[in-house]
């Protein structure tokens, strides 16, 4: 009876969370008297895990929450760039002007793709750090190849101060051209690194 209690525990779980609690991450806080015992469960557990969690990307893909997931991972990750000096001084500027037109370049790239390519466009996680342009790439999970690009650059116009200056690349021109997304004012003093 406890073995059955455990297994469909874990089944709900693997359910109810779609991959967001592992089988290794649930199994280590179930307390298995044996450890050949707890081997056997998690492999069959595993294999349904697959099976119904591949049955629930099939069926229920939602395609608005995924940009939605997609979208709030490149804010994360552009306030992740800016640091904790640079982002009280322009989050609200890219909140309201920036970030639009990533959410705009983002839904306008996912159209191109048929829904089961849509599944695999994930993006990268870790910024660039100093003086590199890298806020974050979209990239196809499956073939690890860049989709988009996302860069700030600093530029310094004579008289004019310092900006940031939003753009990305494309795959279609091997990420040549630079599309813009919107420039923020930053100040005459030159600004401190990125993730600073």
């Amino acid at each position: 009876m406890n073995k059955w209690l455990r297994k469909s525990l874990f089944v709900m779980v693997s359910i109810l969370t779609f991959g967001l609690v592992t089988p290794t991450q649930l199994m280590n806080t179930v307390n298995a008297e044996k450890l050949q015992d707890r081997d056997a469960f998690e492999a069959s557990v595993e294999n349904n895990y697959n099976k119904t969690n591949s049955f629930i990307e099939e069926s229920e893909f939602n395609r608005e929450q995924f940009m939605e997931e997609l979208i709030n991972q490149a804010e994360i990750q552009s306030y992740q760039k800016f640091g904790s000096r640079i982002k009280p001084m322009i989050e609200n500027e890219f909140r309201e002007f920036i970030l639009p037109n990533i959410e705009k370049a983002l839904e306008e790239t996912a159209s191109q793709f048929p829904e089961d390519d849509i599944k695999n466009l994930t993006i990268t996680e870790q910024p660039g750090a100093g003086h590199s342009e890298k806020i974050f790439n979209i990239k196809n999970g499956e073939t690890g190849k860049d989709i988009l690009r996302f860069h700030v650059r600093r530029d310094n116009p004579p008289k004019a101060g310092y900006w940031f200056n939003f753009h990305y690349h494309t795959y279609h021109d091997d990420f040549q051209s630079h599309h813009e997304l919107g420039s923020i004012y930053w100040d005459k003093n030159t600004p401190p690194k990125w993730m600073s």
